[in-house]
């Protein structure tokens, strides 16, 4: 867990015991789905878990009351941001039965109470306006944004994980910032329209 301390040192909150548990159930159980239903190619489980919080470092969303995570997987990042920002309401999409599944029992073993999992493509939930929306290498940001259309205002940050192609896919946008930690691009972008 030393590289959990050494790596988010920039948590206000610095990570305690009961977040070090909850990391370990989280790896325990993904190990043992992923043997059956193959959730994840990921090979480091460690260095993604500190990815999805990275953006703590560049972005303070204590305030956010409620968060959208669009097409959740494995989890990444949304699971791991609800263990830090607790007084967050969570709404988690993933339309893939296996992995709505497998997020179910994540937020029971973590005893997330504050996230809800939506079984279902976004595009066709009722609409509700968040405070943020966050997703990660799930699509281009121009389609993402559409298809959120109805969850955000001029007021919605849109947090995304995203590799090199961001350059490419924010061209004709504004009111964007991205910031850089290796391989990762942290997109942050208000949509005024």
């Amino acid at each position: 867990m030393n590289l959990y301390y050494e790596k988010l040192n920039f948590i206000q909150n610095t990570p305690n015991d009961d977040f070090f548990k909850k990391i370990q159930i989280y790896k325990n159980l993904l190990n043992k789905f992923n043997a059956i239903h193959n959730l994840t190619h990921l090979a480091n489980i460690d260095e993604n878990i500190i990815d999805s919080l990275k953006i703590l470092d560049f972005c303070n969303i204590n305030h956010a009351k409620k968060i959208i995570d669009i097409g959740s997987g494995a989890g990444f990042p949304a699971v791991f941001l609800a263990c830090i920002l607790q007084e967050s309401e969570f709404f988690l999409f993933e339309p893939n039965a296996k992995k709505a599944a497998f997020l179910r029992v994540i937020k029971t073993e973590l005893g997330l109470d504050k996230i809800t999992i939506i079984k279902e493509k976004i595009q066709t939930y009722p609409k509700f306006k968040v405070d943020i929306i966050t997703s990660r290498a799930l699509m281009d940001v121009k389609p993402l944004i559409k298809i959120a259309k109805g969850f955000y205002d001029e007021k919605t940050l849109f947090l995304l994980y995203k590799g090199s192609e961001i350059y490419e896919e924010i061209q004709g946008l504004s009111g964007y910032k991205i910031y850089n930690q290796g391989y990762r691009n942290y997109c942050l972008i208000n949509i005024k329209e």
